[in-house]
């Protein structure tokens, strides 16, 4: 899904090194730390976060939200493939803005500037959410945790006295940022307003100069998302129990909402921007987060989790670590990838396929279920699969919503059967995820390879399904991401 905003400013990827330049001058220069530190502690211990996935019975608990378990196995992998294919889209927009139909202008506003497509959390397809307290009095929202973009947001009412009104009848969770004693707007005469918010859709209307800074979010299925900028505090529990008061964090003010978000609550911005709520909170605890994430399908005394700060544990094995590439395709968190091999034969894709300048590369990202290949990377998996899936009998897809590509009955199947997969990456880190993270459960008796396919030129997508029963961790400080085999059940 995608935004567009009002103002001028640049629209063409050739000027979007001015965007990354400015981007990392206002992290760095907000941080305040220099490169060689690599010693960093943080006196506050680690922030801790329970992630909920969309088809976990617990969402069902929450008024508002009808998000929760799927009626059946192939309805489940259905929702999710709908939510790639949405979310795909939105990253292919995003990084390539240059190919055809990627800008509107909207005639009806004269001062409308056509701008590059800039990716928001998919709404109606995020993957994980969070409790999220924010304000004081502090109000606990139920949040899409979303790595590809910054704008943490919520539903709130500020300037509008009728808004929510329908909804505040049914309980819903709504910000009275009126009312709250730490709500701070920022004003629109203000060059946050103006330069650094333009990412985020600032509006350029200013009737007086204290007046609130706009945004206006307009998605690709026709959702709006209108409200106001500002600066709030937002309460945190830390992996001791204690609460910690985080004062000053950017959050939108979404006061008027038409479309697709009556199941969700807001959206936490976790990608690599200055203003997005990874990089406050990171600050705050040693300049990292991490994630881990169970199998979709595990008991529910299994949970994910996120954090901010150290993550202590002595049951995970040492991490691995590679390079995270970081303001190249802001907001996302790319790698640098070299190939693929299938039960130890490195297989034959072009370089090109894992370059991230020059239209490839691969992207982490949390909010994509299967993986996505680009074309000369899947057709080259599945080449290699095609031996040890003969053996049993192919399925045809199904009509009533996508699926993947490759499907199979399972009468007599074993993981053993099935060919090891092993990313490499470039400075020499290898993930092995384990079978059931690529060859998946996709209704009784039958299962599905856990690969699609995306055209060339674009972006391979890491999901979150072969990152399952990994921790992962993302050192913002020493630009790496690590990661490591783990059962995610520790404190």
């Amino acid at each position: 899904m995608f935004g567009f905003g009002f103002g001028f400013r640049p629209c063409k990827m050739d000027r979007s090194i001015l965007f990354v330049l400015l981007s990392l001058s206002l992290f760095f220069s907000d941080c305040k730390f220099p490169f060689h530190v690599h010693a960093f502690r943080s006196n506050h211990g680690a922030a801790k976060f329970k992630l909920i996935h969309r088809h976990s019975p617990e969402l069902g608990n929450y008024p508002g939200t009808t998000l929760g378990p799927p009626s059946s196995a192939r309805e489940r992998l259905r929702q999710l493939m709908r939510s790639d294919n949405a979310r795909l889209h939105t990253i292919t927009r995003r990084l390539f803005p240059r190919r055809k139909n990627d800008h509107v202008e909207m005639q009806h506003n004269p001062n409308l500037v056509e701008l590059p497509i800039r990716s928001a959390a998919d709404i109606g397809t995020g993957q994980y959410f969070v409790s999220f307290r924010v304000g004081s009095p502090p109000r606990k929202f139920i949040m899409i945790i979303d790595t590809g973009s910054s704008l943490t947001w919520m539903k709130c009412k500020y300037k509008c006295k009728s808004c929510f009104k329908d909804r505040a009848s049914q309980h819903e969770r709504i910000l009275n940022a009126k009312t709250s004693r730490t709500f701070r707007p920022i004003p629109c005469s203000s060059d946050m307003c103006k330069l650094d918010l333009a990412r985020s859709f600032s509006l350029q209307h200013c009737p007086r100069p204290s007046a609130p800074c706009s945004y206006d979010y307009r998605y690709s299925d026709g959702t709006t998302v209108l409200g106001l900028f500002g600066n709030e505090t937002a309460i945190v529990r830390l992996t001791d129990g204690r609460k910690f008061k985080m004062p000053g964090v950017m959050i939108g003010c979404s006061e008027t909402i038409f479309g697709e978000f009556h199941d969700i609550d807001g959206v936490m911005g976790l990608g690599f921007e200055w203003h997005s709520f990874a990089l406050k909170a990171a600050k705050k605890f040693g300049y990292k987060f991490s994630y881990c994430l169970v199998d979709h399908l595990s008991p529910s005394n299994l949970v994910n989790f996120l954090v901010f700060g150290e993550v202590n544990d002595p049951t995970t094995p040492e991490m691995q670590y590679t390079e995270l590439i970081l303001g190249i395709v802001n907001p996302y968190y790319a790698v640098n990838v070299s190939g693929i091999s299938v039960d130890g034969k490195m297989l034959d894709i072009p370089s090109h396929v894992w370059d991230i300048r020059s239209g490839g590369g691969v992207i982490v990202d949390s909010g994509c279920s299967l993986t996505q290949l680009v074309s000369p990377a899947f057709d080259r998996v599945v080449a290699a699969f095609e031996v040890p899936l003969s053996k049993f009998k192919k399925l045809s897809r199904g009509s009533e919503g996508p699926e993947p590509e490759i499907c199979f009955d399972d009468a007599g199947y074993k993981e053993s059967m099935m060919p090891k997969l092993v990313i490499h990456f470039a400075d020499g880190a290898t993930l092995t995820p384990p079978v059931k993270s690529y060859v998946l459960d996709a209704a009784e008796g039958e299962k599905c390879v856990g690969f699609t396919s995306t055209p060339w030129p674009g972006s391979t997508v890491i999901g979150n399904i072969l990152q399952q029963n990994h921790l992962w961790e993302f050192d913002l400080l020493n630009s790496r991401l690590g990661f490591a085999p783990s059962s995610c059940t520790f404190e």
